[in-house]
C-alpha cells in the first residue's frame, strides 16, 4: 500500500510535464508558421484567396505572421499564455474555414482543427505549472 501511494504522488508532482511540453511544442509550430509566412509571403496570401473579397490581403498579412511569431513565442515560454491564444483564434478558425470555402486539403484541416482543439485547451487550463507566469505568481 505503501508503494502505491508514493507512485500516486509522484504521479501528481510529474503530471504537469506532458502538458508542459505540448503547450511548449504548440508555441514552437505557431512560432515556425509565423517566420514560414513572413518568408514566404506569396504562399499566405494565396491561402487566403477564397477571404479576398472580405479582408484586404495587407490587413491579413500583417496581423497572421506577426501574431503567430509572437503568440508563438509567449505561448512556449508560458508568459500571457491566454491573451496569446485569443489573438490566435480567429487565424486558427480562418484556417479550418479555409479548407470548406476554398480548396479541401485533408492534412492542412486535420492540422488546423488539432492547433485550434489545442489552443482552445489552453485557453481554460492556462499556462501550467512550468511557465513564467506560474514564477512571476509565486513570486507576489
Amino acid at each position: 500500500m505503501g508503494r502505491i501511494k508514493t507512485l500516486n504522488k509522484w504521479a501528481n508532482k510529474h503530471s504537469y510535464y506532458p502538458i508542459d511540453f505540448i503547450r511548449i511544442a504548440l508555441g514552437i509550430f505557431l512560432f515556425y508558421k509565423g517566420v514560414y509566412f513572413m518568408s514566404n509571403l506569396p504562399v499566405l496570401i494565396d491561402l487566403f484567396e477564397p477571404f479576398e473579397s472580405l479582408a484586404g490581403d495587407v490587413l491579413l498579412v500583417h496581423y497572421i505572421a506577426p501574431a503567430h511569431f509572437v503568440g508563438g513565442v509567449l505561448i512556449a515560454v508560458g508568459l500571457l499564455t491566454r491573451w496569446a491564444i485569443i489573438a490566435q483564434l480567429p487565424i486558427l478558425v480562418g484556417a479550418v474555414l479555409i479548407n470548406f470555402i476554398g480548396e479541401m486539403n485533408t492534412f492542412n484541416l486535420f492540422l488546423s482543427t488539432l492547433v485550434l482543439l489545442l489552443s482552445i485547451f489552453f485557453l481554460f487550463f492556462g499556462s501550467g505549472k512550468h511557465s513564467i507566469d506560474k514564477y512571476l505568481k509565486m513570486q507576489k
